[in-house]
C-alpha cells in the first residue's frame, strides 16, 4: 500500500465535483487500501479520494477510537437518501484544511446508500458522529469543504493562514 499525499487548501483540485465509479475493480480497490492508509498515517478518521487527487466519487472511514480495533468503512458513489431534520454541532477538522478547526452544524442522522469495498449495494443508518463524518467527506465529493460553512471572515483568515504556511519553505530541524 501507498501513502499517498493530502492536496490541503488552497488547491483548485479540491473544489472539483468528482465522478461517479463506473465499477469497483481492482484499480478502485488498490485506491481505497491506498486511501485508508494515508489517512490512518494523518491520523484522521476520514479521507475522500478528491483529497489524494482522485477525482472520484470514494470515500473512506473509520471512527474507531482503540489504535487496535480499526474498523474501516469503504462508500462508493454514496448518496444521502434522507437526513434528519434534527441538526448535531462537532467541532470539525479536516485533512486538506491542517490545524484549523470549528463547530459545524449537520442533520444528526441520515440514510446512506452506496457501494461496499466489492462493490455491493448497501444502504446504512447513520447517527452521531458517523453521520457527521459521512456528510463532511460526501462534500468533499462536490467540491465543499467545512470552511464553507464559515462566516466570510472566519474562511478567509483560515485560507490565508493556509496560504502562508504553503509559502514557508520546508526546514530542516538537526
Amino acid at each position: 500500500m501507498t501513502i499517498k499525499t493530502i492536496l490541503t487548501e488552497p488547491n483548485k483540485i479540491l473544489r472539483q465535483i468528482s465522478k461517479p465509479v463506473e465499477n469497483v475493480g481492482k484499480e478502485e480497490q488498490v485506491l481505497m487500501k491506498d486511501m485508508l492508509e494515508t489517512m490512518y498515517h494523518a491520523k484522521g478518521i476520514g479521507l475522500a479520494a478528491i483529497q489524494v487527487g482522485v477525482p472520484k466519487r470514494i470515500i473512506v472511514l473509520d471512527i474507531s477510537k482503540e489504535e487496535n480495533k480499526k474498523s474501516p468503512m469503504f462508500f462508493v458513489n454514496p448518496v444521502i437518501k434522507n437526513k434528519n431534520l434534527k441538526l448535531s454541532t462537532y467541532e470539525e477538522g479536516c485533512l486538506s484544511v491542517p490545524n484549523q478547526f470549528a463547530e459545524i452544524d449537520r442533520p444528526s442522522e441520515c440514510i446512506v446508500e452506496y457501494l461496499d469495498f466489492n462493490g455491493e449495494k448497501k444502504i446504512l443508518k447513520t447517527k452521531g458522529l458517523l453521520a457527521t463524518c459521512i456528510q463532511h467527506e460526501m462534500d468533499h465529493l462536490e467540491g465543499i469543504l467545512f470552511i464553507d460553512y464559515l462566516s466570510k471572515l472566519k474562511k478567509s483568515m483560515i485560507i490565508k493562514k493556509l496560504s502562508k504556511q504553503k509559502d514557508k519553505v520546508d526546514r530542516i530541524v538537526v
